[in-house]
């Protein structure tokens, strides 16, 4: 399957964030969403794995009980159930990848 971004449609979230369904089936799913400077990711959970590749931007990101600031290049791994979420400290992406696809999301 080829999935080209400049034909996806960005959808506003509302609060500063947006996301993109990228490439996806049954066993995964990749989505970009976009933060402006102060966005919140509420803290949530979910039964998927999860990798948040950061593409640009920094993020403060608490996973369970760890917090941490991430930038550019580093990479977040979430377990099914875990509790987590994030604050953007400067305007970025993330590259979310989901196992299985997040049909709520379709």
């Amino acid at each position: 399957m080829f999935c080209f971004n400049a034909d996806i449609e960005l959808i506003d979230l509302g609060n500063g964030v947006k996301r993109k369904v990228l490439a996806h089936d049954g066993n995964m799913m990749a989505v970009e969403v976009h933060f402006e400077t102060g966005a919140i990711g509420a803290m949530h959970h979910h039964p998927h794995e999860q990798l948040t590749y950061v593409l640009s931007g920094e993020f403060e990101f608490t996973i369970g009980d760890e917090t941490k600031i991430v930038r550019a290049g580093d990479t977040l791994y979430k377990k099914p159930n875990i509790e987590h979420g994030c604050v953007c400290k400067q305007a970025g992406v993330l590259l979310d990848m989901f196992t299985p696809q997040r049909l709520d999301f379709l």
